[in-house]
């Protein structure tokens, strides 16, 4: 497939371009999903850090964002962490403010502009993502995967969810196809990737839901339900993600 209508470089070669990180709005993701405080306090500043790990790319005729997929250093220890997203952006803060990067690297985010979509523009990114980390001179690229499609089986458990095949054998879901067929391998589940807490007040405004009934709620755009406590006022949202690693 030929992507000459994309420039794409890392922030490193233009830093110039670092604010048009901020301009990937996405209607389709529900609101609470950018309430994460982890990711709010460090991963804007861990990007920036690390500019050589992020790919923008750059929709040539027009000059507009087109897709981009931010990597970063960080220390994984024996193993993946468990705490998948937010435990890698811990990490990777740990490292940066010991004036170092992590041997191992991890994906992060990756989104593509909603009209670009089904042109294989993620599959391109993760490519180049796998060439970029190689280059820098690691031997793996990992991720907790989030995938696309889980939010419409909200209460089916991950492990069971990544086992779903389609006839061809290949992943159900989108995304976790994409990094099986780029060479990827399926490592561990990551149960708690990403952890947000909030009053009961806010999740109603958030979802549109009454959050009056103690228990799991299932919530647009959750890829599990959200476990309300009326009693003490709050409800959690807790996000398993898929660990994958690619040998590069």
């Amino acid at each position: 497939m030929d992507f000459a209508w994309l420039e794409v470089t890392t922030l490193a070669e233009r830093p110039d371009r670092l604010p048009l990180t901020a301009q990937f709005d996405d209607p389709t993701v529900a609101p609470f999903l950018y309430q994460d405080p982890v990711s709010a306090a460090l991963f804007p500043e861990l990007v920036a850090r690390h500019p050589e790990y992020t790919l923008l790319a750059i929709e040539r005729g027009t000059g507009r964002p087109a897709a981009m997929l931010c990597t970063l250093p960080f220390t994984a220890g024996e193993a993946l962490p468990l705490g998948g997203y937010d435990a890698v952006l811990l990490a990777a803060a740990a490292d940066t403010l010991a004036g170092r990067a992590g041997p191992d690297v991890s994906a992060l985010f990756a989104t593509v502009r909603p009209d670009l979509r089904g042109r294989g523009v993620s599959a391109h990114l993760l490519a180049l993502a796998r060439r970029n980390t190689a280059r820098l001179g690691h031997t793996a690229l990992h991720a907790p995967v989030r995938p696309t499609h889980k939010h419409l089986q909200p209460l089916v458990p991950l492990e069971v969810y990544i086992t779903r095949r389609r006839p061809d054998s290949s992943a159900e879901d989108p995304w976790l196809r994409v990094h099986e067929r780029a060479g990827g391998r399926f490592v561990a589940v990551a149960p708690y990737s990403m952890t947000i807490t909030a009053g009961l007040e806010q999740w109603r405004e958030w979802t549109g839901q009454p959050f009056d009934v103690p228990g799991p709620v299932v919530v647009d755009g959750g890829l599990g339900p959200v476990l309300c406590d009326p009693e003490r006022g709050i409800a959690t949202y807790i996000e398993a993600n898929a660990w994958y690693r690619h040998d590069l």
